[in-house]
């Protein structure tokens, strides 16, 4: 492959990799597992880069690639390997004062996301990167009626998980 072409791609993956990161905390329990994840899935883009025409924005083309890898491995090994507790997990924030109270928030809104189906957990996690669902729905390959439909299902869902909770 040309220079040109892998500078281009190590330039758009570190611009976006935020992206990633928060796919790989969306579907795996652990730091180990969030590395190999955010590996599988910068081998994808890797292999799927020569063929980005550039229809889109890489962000929205990154994305579809990062969900399908997630959701793919996600659903084979679903069946045959346990993972750790969310509570395990290490969060981290840059702000000088440490707000527990909204650590304490995010860990409950992250165990109520876990228990969500993996399309649902991608709807959830573009809706609150404040996509629009006309960028929602070309990324999951769905209808915009359909992303607002099942948005609006999700939202009822994790409002009767987080209600009893206080949230």
């Amino acid at each position: 492959m040309s220079e040109n072409l892998e500078h281009s791609f190590v330039k758009q993956l570190q611009e976006n990799q935020n992206i990633i990161h928060k796919i790989c905390r969306l579907y795996t329990n652990g730091d180990d597992a969030h590395k190999d994840l955010f590996q599988e899935i910068t081998i994808q883009l890797w292999k799927a880069f020569p063929k980005f025409r550039g229809d889109s924005k890489f962000s929205t083309w990154a994305y579809r690639v990062a969900l399908n890898t997630a959701i793919t491995l996600y659903r084979k090994t679903k069946r045959s390997i346990s993972t750790i507790e969310f509570e395990g997990r290490q969060h981290f924030t840059h702000d000088i004062e440490y707000n527990y109270e909204e650590e304490e928030q995010i860990k409950l809104m992250y165990k109520a996301v876990y228990q969500l189906n993996d399309i649902e957990k991608a709807l959830v996690f573009m809706y609150l990167e404040d996509k629009d669902y006309t960028e929602i729905a070309g990324t999951l390959g769905i209808s915009e009626v359909n992303a607002r439909v099942k948005m609006n299902r999700i939202k009822g869902k994790l409002k009767k998980i987080l209600n009893p909770l206080g949230i």
